[in-house]
């Protein structure tokens, strides 16, 4: 039996006993993984070359068998690894783009700000422990939120007033918030300075929701918080839609 023979004979046995399949969707699920990783990685150029050898090297050899009897199997088994593996990137990247956009505004007032809040909350409220209600059609009850402004104590002395703005939901404690604030005295306008850092590095864009990616950009560009008011209180009805059962 020739080399060439033995590994024919042994690359048919894999292939039938379903093992190629197997490391195919492993290395998939790898591959695309580590693809879109390298676009922030600080070796992606180094990442290509290798890929590219490796091609040259795995594509002409595998390209000489009949592949056709598998390619029905190995497509649904693609897509389905494609789909879980690239959902956090989708977000990740989505959360980069979005984070990269030009803010135009120099200023955005505390009502503003509060009702883009108010949105976020009805779109991604935990509804578990809700009442549904049938008024108008099946909905859950509204939830209470309120955005509070608490000023830090007065030295008198100093430059700066310092303040905590707070958004609050109740029900749901993922959706609150805790925005800092600082005012310099010598301003006459009622400007305020707001900062949030959340700490995280780029590779913890996936887990960023879309109202703290609005907070960065905002702190990110400089733009200014316009005390409009410094308390408001709301009822939202969450915008999920409630899953009815029929005994």
């Amino acid at each position: 039996m020739t080399l060439e023979k033995s590994i024919k004979d042994a690359i048919a046995k894999k292939l039938e006993d379903g093992t190629v399949e197997k490391l195919i969707e492993e290395q998939v699920e790898k591959g695309v993984n580590n693809a879109l990783n390298s676009l922030f990685g600080s070796y992606g150029d180094v990442t290509k070359v290798i890929e590219e050898q490796v091609k040259s090297v795995m594509i002409p050899y595998l390209e000489r068998f009949d592949y056709s009897q598998y390619i029905v199997k190995l497509d649904s088994v693609m897509v389905d690894v494609l789909k879980g593996a690239a959902l956090e990137n989708k977000i990740l990247l989505q959360n980069f783009k979005n984070l990269m956009l030009p803010e135009e505004r120099e200023t955005i007032k505390a009502s503003e700000l509060f009702a883009a809040w108010k949105d976020y909350v009805a779109k991604n409220v935990e509804t578990n422990g809700l009442e549904v209600c049938f008024d108008g059609g099946p909905a859950y009850e509204d939830v209470d939120i309120r955005m509070d402004v608490s000023c830090d104590d007065d030295r008198g002395w100093g430059s700066f007033r310092y303040a905590t703005l707070t958004l609050d939901c109740e029900h749901d404690e993922e959706m609150n918030f805790a925005i800092r604030l600082s005012h310099y005295t010598g301003n006459k306008s009622d400007e305020w300075t707001f900062t949030y850092d959340t700490g995280k590095d780029i590779r913890s864009l996936r887990y960023l929701n879309d109202f703290e990616i609005l907070l960065m950009r905002l702190d990110r560009a400089g733009v200014k918080l316009i005390m409009d008011t410094s308390y408001e209180r709301d009822e939202i009805t969450p915008e999920k839609e409630p899953e009815l059962t029929y005994g």
